[in-house]
């Protein structure tokens, strides 16, 4: 499916995606503001001092290959401005962004044509659908775009649109499909062109909660079986936790936090982070490696052993009808234990 434009330049250790140092500031002389005196004043003073606005400022991360990174942040945070600039639908203003080694920055357009084609894909908040075509000719149609012969796009369509479960649905109309079925096409025609690399940008948001939910399952169920690296955008803390393998939280275009789930639970990094976390159940993100402790001199160590990446809410049962403490083991090495008042004290509220 590679184009041969594109030749690989990446490798199992190299990131799937790599931003550094990116900027995007609106206003006059916005180029002038990254590295200036005036970078690192409040929205509100830059705004009434150089009538700017800084959507990114100076953002740094790498997502690793199969990764499931997710942004979130409140409405006006910089999230779905930050991929955008990734993907250079709207142009950064400074800095670098490097997919799979290769440097989108300074990518030509018929390179970033190339890229877009091949490389990674996107699904948007709305559907975007064409609705003159049937279902199989939209999601055959980056295919088409692309070059590839009617049989072949064809047959990967209805390979994507069984793996989305739109089976028997191939020749509808995006009119005669709910919501959720109408971004299963969306996510299918993501898909259909095997991209390394999928961006979501909030494509939930519009759809009913259990709808929603629904396809929150279907991207977890997606990304099991076809394993590709995944960059979600969302305001919804719920949904970052259930989807994400680690977490940027962003606030006023910048990152306050990387991390996996249970690291922003259980040592957000500020005050804002604690406050975005603070009715997430703890025992529903917290792992036992936050609430084991060492064994006691008079305690039999004759519990069940436990990994210590389990979930406290998923440790409930083992624990609480074992005879003595759980035993944390990694590796065949002791690190702690956790008993029944262990538990209790975090399914409580306690701390940990």
């Amino acid at each position: 499916m590679s184009s041969p434009d594109i030749v690989p330049t990446h490798d199992s250790t190299t990131p799937a995606v790599s931003v550094r140092n990116l900027w995007k500031v609106f206003g006059p002389k916005a180029e002038s503001i990254p590295g200036s005196a005036d970078a690192d004043l409040a929205p509100a003073e830059l705004k009434d001092k150089t009538g700017c606005v800084a959507a990114v400022r100076d953002v740094s991360f790498d997502v690793a290959p199969g990764e499931v990174f997710v942004v979130m942040g409140l409405s006006g945070s910089g999230k779905s401005t930050l991929v955008r600039c990734i993907t250079r639908l709207i142009e950064p203003t400074a800095g670098d962004v490097l997919v799979e080694g290769d440097n989108l920055s300074s990518a030509d357009e018929k390179k970033l044509r190339e890229l877009r084609r091949n490389r990674f894909s996107m699904v948007f908040q709305h559907f975007g659908l064409l609705p003159h075509r049937r279902v199989i000719d939209n999601v055959a149609y980056g295919l088409e775009v692309r070059g590839d012969d009617k049989a072949s796009r064809l047959a990967r369509a209805q390979e994507v649109i069984d793996l989305v479960s739109l089976n028997g649905f191939e020749n509808s109309y995006p009119d005669q499909l709910s919501g959720g079925m109408q971004q299963r096409v969306g996510l299918a025609r993501a898909l259909a062109g095997d991209p390394d690399i999928m961006f979501f940008d909030e494509p939930f948001s519009a759809l009913d909660p259990l709808i929603r939910r629904g396809m929150q399952d279907e991207v977890l169920r997606l990304h099991h079986e076809v394993g590709k690296t995944m960059v979600f955008i969302t305001h919804d803390l719920s949904e970052a936790l259930r989807l994400g393998d680690r977490i940027a939280i962003m606030r006023n275009g910048r990152l306050v936090q990387v991390g996996r789930p249970d690291e922003l639970v259980g040592a957000p990094a500020d005050d804002y982070v604690a406050d975005f976390t603070r009715d997430i159940p703890r025992s529903h993100v917290l792992t036992m490696r936050w609430i084991m402790r060492p064994p006691r001199p008079e305690e039999a160590l004759d519990g069940p052993e436990v990994s210590p990446d389990m979930i406290i809410r998923d440790s409930i049962g083992p624990i609480t009808s074992a005879s003595g403490p759980a035993r944390i083991v990694q590796d065949g090495q002791l690190l702690g234990v956790v008993d029944r008042d262990d538990l209790l004290t975090v399914i409580a509220g306690g701390q940990s």
